[in-house]
């Protein structure tokens, strides 16, 4: 373990996704790092199954009472408190409780202007770096946690090796969406996952219990940065965490360079940590409102915001939903009985990820992930009341429940779309409300560019002709959610270009204005993507710590 320390060579603002791989690069390069995090550093023994207590109460997420954002469909209404917009609060970030889909970018996703020309009302903009300059840090991520999948059955797939670890067992209904993909010629494939399917370093395999998304992983062999990259950054000696530590400024000197942080403990106490480097990872909307409270003279509009773009350009990811009631027995009689109880599907489709033959003005789909209805008694009974408009009550209701879990297999598909940048979409302070703290808030202004809604009510239609296309036939296939938001996969809000005057980072997420602060959150992202991105941080976090390293090999940044 590192010794606590008051400065630092890099603080980093953040232990997940965005931020554990660059801690982890630079404490492995010989640099003192201190990571700050908001949360509390969770171990295998707090988590459990328990619904109740994980997904129903604030182990993950703040109450709205304590520690809000606000929200609003446009600058012109009043904004609400809401718990929208947290991504987490613990050590390790949302990947301590993520599904765990693992997937890679495209090339149509770094040059989408170029690809489309540009689309009236979005604000897209081409990446300042390519496909070809993550596939190396793709792979390294891979391995540093440790992912499972199946190599060249994806026709769409970037990668030139196989994936560290083979595929989990799916379920054999897979073979039933493979069969109906195929038969309207598109090709299903295992989907990549953060999860181990057999022994790794330390790490036991997965038990295949089920209870993936929303929980903690009780046997570590969810590839979470818990498990993985934080351990692995303590072992170094030169790598401190801190968790219930809230970064309420960022410190910069006379010459606009970082020169630290101030937090607040678990007491609310003030403390003040020096660093030569600042590393910022607190999600694309808390990063924005860190970067706007810590306001000065020089930077009157917030700090690093001189082209006035810090909070603009906020993109979440479009999202819809179909499902399919089939029976279990007819099903168990196609595929046989072994392996029913298996609780992952494990199948995407990605063939309308870039489709120029749609009659739409943005031919990008997204991604299709086929899976299971989640598992949660709860959870369930408030979707079965929910479908019947609310009439299941009582010893109905009861029936219902029964069926649901003995009788019928619920398969379900998520659409993962692209997000459009727009003018109607960004995260501000709140003039009006504070958090527990005393603190302004995050605002967020949800505005949906309508190509974006649009392009994901045909990808929901895909989604159920793949469905439908099962065999034996379904009892019903319904939509249920279409042209939504997933308000957890955030991007934006600082993104990287070449011309300071159009971007707030530059190609390696450093800053503009201040050359000794860096950003590697999806904050970045100047696209979306069709997909979780948080592959990608991963992968960009290793990527920007090696642009970094350079850096301190240079002289230009401090080492020990």
């Amino acid at each position: 373990m590192a010794k606590r320390i008051d400065k630092a060579d890099v603080v980093v603002v953040g232990s997940g996704a965005g931020g554990a791989p660059v801690a982890l690069s630079l404490a492995e390069a010989g640099a003192r790092v201190v990571v700050l995090d908001k949360g509390p550093y969770y171990t295998v023994s707090d988590f459990s199954t328990d619904e109740v207590a994980i997904c129903r109460r604030d182990f993950w997420i703040p109450w709205a009472s304590k520690d809000p954002h606000t929200l609003r469909k446009s600058p012109n209404e009043d904004a609400k408190l809401t718990r929208e917009g947290w991504t987490s609060q613990c050590v390790g970030g949302s990947t301590v409780h993520m599904s765990g889909f693992t997937y890679r970018l495209k090339q149509s996703d770094f040059k989408l202007k170029t690809l489309t020309g540009g689309l009236a009302g979005a604000d897209i903009a081409d990446w300042p770096i390519d496909l070809k300059d993550m596939l190396p840090y793709y792979d390294l991520m891979e391995q540093r946690v440790g992912i499972s999948g199946q190599w060249r059955i994806n026709p769409f797939e970037n990668r030139s090796r196989p994936f560290p670890l083979p595929a989990m067992r799916p379920h054999p209904a897979a073979q039933l969406i493979d069969s109906a993909a195929a038969s309207l010629g598109k090709h299903s494939f295992p989907t990549p996952m953060a999860i181990i399917s057999k022994a790794y370093g330390n790490r036991g395999h997965c038990t295949y219990c089920g209870f993936c998304g929303e929980y903690g992983c009780e046997t570590t062999a969810r590839s979470t940065i818990l498990a993985t990259l934080i351990p692995q950054a303590e072992a170094t000696g030169r790598c401190e965490i801190r968790p219930h530590s809230m970064v309420t400024r960022i410190l910069v000197d006379d010459k606009d360079q970082a020169s630290g942080v101030e937090y607040l403990d678990a007491e609310g106490k003030p403390h003040k940590l020096e660093a030569g480097l600042v590393i910022l990872a607190a999600s694309a909307i808390e990063s924005a409102r860190l970067l706007l409270m810590s306001d000065n003279g020089r930077f009157p509009k917030g700090l690093a915001n001189r082209s006035g773009l810090v909070g603009k350009n906020l993109m979440f990811s479009t999202f819809g939903k179909g499902t399919g009631i089939f029976d279990r027995e007819k099903i168990a009689a196609k595929v046989g009985t072994e392996g029913m109880d298996l609780p992952f599907l494990l199948r995407s489709s990605q063939d309308d990820y870039w489709n120029e033959s749609w009659s739409q003005p943005l031919p990008k789909g997204g991604t299709h992930n086929f899976l299971f209805h989640h598992p949660n008694p709860i959870n369930a009974a408030v979707r079965l009341a929910m479908d019947s408009k609310w009439k299941l009550w009582g010893q109905p209701m009861k029936d219902r429940i029964h069926r649901y879990f003995h009788n019928e297999l619920w398969i379900e598909f998520e659409v993962f779309g692209e997000f459009l940048a727009n003018p109607n979409c960004f995260v501000d302070l709140d003039p009006s409300h504070k958090d527990n703290m005393g603190l302004p808030v995050a605002r967020i202004t949800l505005g949906h560019h309508p190509v974006s809604a649009d392009v994901n009510r045909l990808m929901v239609r895909h989604g159920m002709d793949i469905l439908e296309a099962v065999q034996p036939k379904a009892k019903k296939v319904y939509p249920w959610a279409w042209a939504n938001t997933t308000f957890h996969l955030q991007h934006g809000t600082c993104r990287f270009g070449t011309d300071p005057a159009h971007s707030v980072l530059d190609r390696n997420c450093q800053s503009h204005d201040i050359k000794n602060l860096y950003v590697t959150d999806g904050s970045f992202m100047p696209t979306a993507g069709a997909m979780p991105a948080t592959p990608t941080l991963e992968a960009n976090g290793f990527r920007v710590a090696d642009s970094i390293i350079a850096r301190m090999e240079k002289g230009e940044l401090p080492r020990s």
